[in-house]
């Protein structure tokens, strides 16, 4: 039976990736994509989100406007990163499918209400603050969610966005501050393992030949790499949400332990930072498995396999 999941999302064009992964894999059931803003304001995140369903030929997939700030402080965004749209690459129509009218906190919270205790996961792919808005409203829901599944953070790493924290976290610490007490079971995919999921000109290429959808997703990761391969002098780029869905689909290609992770709320210069138990120095509960490796090769055939699913390439 396929895994039931709402996706938490500010794409992005690592975020459309993952998007793209998800719905070309029958392991997972998506119930719908809530936006939160982050890479770049809510309703750029939220038509970036429309547009990858009707590329993906779903336009029955519901969308829905979620926060458009964070829990404490002002929006800090990343169009340095990923263009003024947000997914910057290659100009896609405007979508001709609408947001629902509904709030994206709304839909969770009725979701995880409505569907049967522990059949739930939620992918977040971007800040927490949908989620921990929802937590606030609704503290029942807690116990229902079958587990969190969250790219962000960093141990080994440290941060892309300041010297101590990775961008998601940063966005808004104090609501994962508080997903990350609530008890909810955690996967936490943090840089760590995206820096080993580095895209090649020579994957690029595969997927651009891959029909539309590949010729986009090809787009979008060559305008992605290059803002890394010049901050990083690597080969390419570092595919971090993709890794997020990957893990619930094949979770055999991903290594790590369950430790203690705290979220600095307070830090001048850490604000942000997850700090993360790794060598039981504490005598803190683990809160989450933390991934530490991923099989990069694997990682990639994966996401050429399911683009290819997507563009009607293979069955």
């Amino acid at each position: 039976m396929a895994q039931k999941i709402i996706i938490d999302t500010d794409p992005g064009q690592d975020d459309a990736v993952a998007i793209l992964l998800a719905l070309g894999s029958d392991e997972l059931d998506v119930l719908g994509i809530t936006a939160v803003a982050g890479n770049v304001p809510l309703p750029l995140t939220v038509r970036n989100a429309l547009a990858v369903c009707e590329l993906a030929g779903r336009p029955d997939l519901p969308v829905f406007a979620g926060c458009a700030a964070p829990l404490d402080g002002s929006l800090v965004t990343a169009e340095h990163v990923h263009g003024q749209t947000g997914l910057d690459g290659i100009a896609l129509p405007e979508p001709s499918i609408r947001v629902q009218d509904r709030n994206g906190v709304d839909f969770i919270i009725d979701t995880l209400r409505r569907e049967p205790a522990g059949t739930v996961t939620l992918v977040a792919v971007g800040p927490l603050t949908n989620i921990a808005t929802a937590l606030r409203h609704a503290p029942d829901i807690a116990s229902r969610v079958q587990r969190i599944v969250l790219m962000g953070g960093a141990y080994f790493e440290v941060g892309n966005v300041t010297p101590a924290a990775e961008f998601n976290i940063f966005v808004d610490p104090v609501a994962a501050a508080e997903v990350f007490a609530s008890g909810i079971d955690l996967v936490v995919i943090p840089l760590d393992v995206t820096h080993k999921a580095l895209t090649s000109p020579s994957w690029i290429e595969e997927i651009g030949r891959l029909g539309h959808v590949g010729a986009v997703a090809a787009s979008w990761t060559g305008f992605f790499e290059r803002f890394d391969r010049a901050k990083y002098g690597s080969e390419g780029a570092p595919l971090h949400d993709p890794c997020a869905v990957a893990w619930l689909i094949a979770p055999a290609l991903f290594s790590g332990r369950r430790i203690n992770v705290e979220i600095e709320t307070e830090g001048r210069w850490t604000r942000g930072m997850t700090v993360a138990d790794w060598w039981g120095v504490t005598d803190r509960r683990p809160n989450a498995l933390f991934i530490r490796d991923v099989d990069r090769d694997g990682l990639f055939r994966l996401l050429s396999e399911r683009i290819a699913r997507l563009a009607g390439l293979t069955g």
